[in-house]
């Protein structure tokens, strides 16, 4: 998995809600983020530039996060992001600090490899889970998930319960539809003209 560097400065939690509104306002109008880590004893909140998070949000890979706060360094995931319902900006990130000895829940972008017998059949292949949910220590988790579509008929699918992946266990419902090869107008033309 990828690593990215990330720098905060730590910040303390005002006594009274009225005056940690006031802070956190403050902040995001000097377009600072707050941040908190979690996992590691005690929780450190902690405020980041915006531009940093940039390449950490809006892309489609993973990343173990190297957060550096006030010159100390932590490894650490991206746990959960809250973004303003109006301009779509960054209102908030959530870490949590890795334990090597630890498995840690992620979810796992997933690529499909190969020419599905139903795409040859005139059918379309459709990505319906774009990332699936995987528990593992955070080195044994891949960057994607690859899924081999090759076998996959007309009118099949590919559920989460017929996916294994060493060292790591699926955490979506097992029912879930990863992907399948749907019937088109003209798919289904050759069938009713072989029929």
């Amino acid at each position: 998995m990828k690593s990215i560097e990330i720098k905060g400065t730590a910040r303390t939690i005002a006594a009274r809600s009225s005056e940690q509104a006031r802070a956190l306002k403050a902040i995001r109008k000097d377009n600072g983020v707050p941040c908190e880590l979690y996992g590691g004893g005690e929780n450190i909140h902690f405020t980041v530039p915006a531009d940093g998070l940039r390449n950490l949000v809006y892309t489609p890979h993973i990343y173990v996060v190297d957060l550096i706060i006030d010159g100390k360094k932590v490894n650490a995931i991206m746990k959960d992001i809250q973004f303003h319902p109006v301009k779509d900006t960054i209102l908030h990130v959530d870490f949590y600090q890795i334990d090597e000895s630890k498995p840690i829940v992620m979810e796992v972008p997933v690529q499909l490899e190969g020419l599905a017998e139903g795409v040859k059949a005139g059918g379309k292949l459709a990505l319906q889970i774009r990332k699936l949910k995987v528990k593992a220590l955070y080195n044994l988790i891949p960057e994607k998930l690859i899924i081999n579509v090759s076998h996959l008929g007309l009118g099949k699918t590919i559920k989460v319960g017929e996916l294994s992946f060493e060292n790591l266990e699926l955490l979506n419902a097992k029912e879930a539809v990863v992907c399948a090869v749907k019937l088109t107008r003209a798919a289904r033309g050759a069938q009713a003209a072989q029929g």
